[in-house]
């Protein structure tokens, strides 16, 4: 495996326009990495080289280069660098101890009843807590708090249907919810859409219409995998 950067285009310093700056870090790593431009087995530039050939900073980059490693295209070696290991992502993503597969599977049967039982169980406690992370997210300016609270939301509406083993599957599976949720901000642009749809399991829980808290809880599930999906086509229009 080689360990050297490939050559760099002399005048290749890209502004991202029109995209968030991680999202069009990580669209142009990708289609540079799919076309050869940084081959399987090499070696990409330094953070700050990176940094300064997209004009972000490296904190963006580090985002960015935490989703390549969830689509499964990098892979990080602590005192080497990060190596290019595939040309296009797997078909699931990388997300800890499970693969994204295994979250849509599962989440359905979790996620979906508790959020009805949540409409005629929630306490008020319980809707203060969920309108207060609502209000937290919609504030979040950091990709990565954001995705904690997002987080944290599912956990609240799991705790809200007083059903115990739904809220410890949903807590135990938060690390792969979180890395899954950050990917799809990064790089598919969902945190508009997630709030969107977080705001609407709210108000039908509050509303203690089960139908409609199990059909919302049910669409942005749809939703994230569709996103997911996605993410799997190749990065040109």
């Amino acid at each position: 495996m080689g360990t050297n950067s490939p050559a760099e285009p002399t005048a290749k310093r890209t502004a991202v326009e029109r995209l968030s700056a991680g999202e069009g870090v990580v669209r142009s790593l990708r289609a540079e990495i799919a076309d050869g431009t940084f081959p399987i087995g090499n070696r990409l530039p330094s953070e700050a080289k990176l940094a300064d050939r997209y004009a972000v900073s490296r904190p963006v980059i580090r985002e960015a280069l935490r989703s390549l490693a969830t689509l499964g295209l990098t892979e990080t070696k602590t005192g080497s660098g990060t190596f290019v290991i595939a040309a296009a992502p797997e078909t699931g993503l990388h997300l800890g101890d499970y693969s994204s597969r295994d979250l849509h599977e599962a989440r359905p049967h979790i996620e979906v009843p508790a959020a009805e039982l949540a409409a005629t169980r929630r306490t008020e406690d319980d809707l203060i807590r969920l309108h207060a992370l609502l209000k937290s997210m919609s504030a979040e300016p950091s990709p990565r708090g954001w995705v904690e609270l997002d987080g944290e939301l599912h956990i609240a509406i799991a705790r809200a249907s007083g059903n115990r083993v739904f809220e410890s599957v949903i807590a135990e599976l938060r690390g792969a919810l979180t890395a899954q949720s950050e990917l799809l901000n990064l790089a598919a642009s969902r945190q508009p859409d997630s709030d969107v749809e977080h705001a609407e399991i709210v108000r039908a829980i509050e509303a203690g219409d089960s139908a409609r808290a199990r059909d919302a809880m049910a669409d942005h599930l749809a939703q994230v995998a569709v996103a997911v999906t996605d993410l799997a086509a190749p990065p040109f229009d």
